[in-house]
């Protein structure tokens, strides 16, 4: 098994073909730690890469950059498919799509005062079990892992 998502090889089923398969052929995404390569750089593999965080997801959320990685990772998880939703400052659920629709709210809360606006995300979760888990600002249903 690979460790690693070749951009413009055919993406493994869990990825986010999406967001790969926008990257110039020279650009390499490392799924073991989520950062961005320029292949074309002499030596490329052992010098620093172009942006960490690219394309990975992790269960705390600390700034914008978390925020976009994740959504750039996308709505499974990479091992498992398990579904994933974004936690708010407040203890509500956000969808991947309404965060994508107001990404704006969502970024500029990070520097907002108020750091329970209803629009601060704090973290990214798997939903194992929770059928009736609803997202709180679409009001759709987050499709969770067992309880379909």
């Amino acid at each position: 098994m690979s460790y690693v998502s070749i951009v413009g090889a055919e993406a493994a089923p869990t990825s986010n073909p999406e967001v790969l398969s926008m990257l110039p052929s020279h650009l390499f995404v490392s799924s073991t730690d989520g950062a961005l390569y320029d292949t074309r750089v002499p030596s490329w593999h052992h010098k620093r890469p172009l942006r960490y965080n690219f394309h990975r997801t992790s269960s705390q959320v600390h700034n914008a950059a978390d925020v976009k990685a994740a959504l750039r990772s996308g709505a499974f998880t990479e091992w498992g498919c398990y579904p994933l939703y974004f936690l708010t400052a407040d203890g509500e659920a956000l969808s991947f799509e309404s965060v994508r629709a107001n990404l704006a709210e969502v970024l500029g809360a990070f520097n907002a005062a108020d750091r329970h606006n209803g629009w601060r995300v704090v973290g990214v979760e798997i939903n194992h079990e929770d059928g009736e888990l609803i997202c709180c600002h679409s009001n759709k249903r987050i499709p969770s892992a067992y309880a379909d």
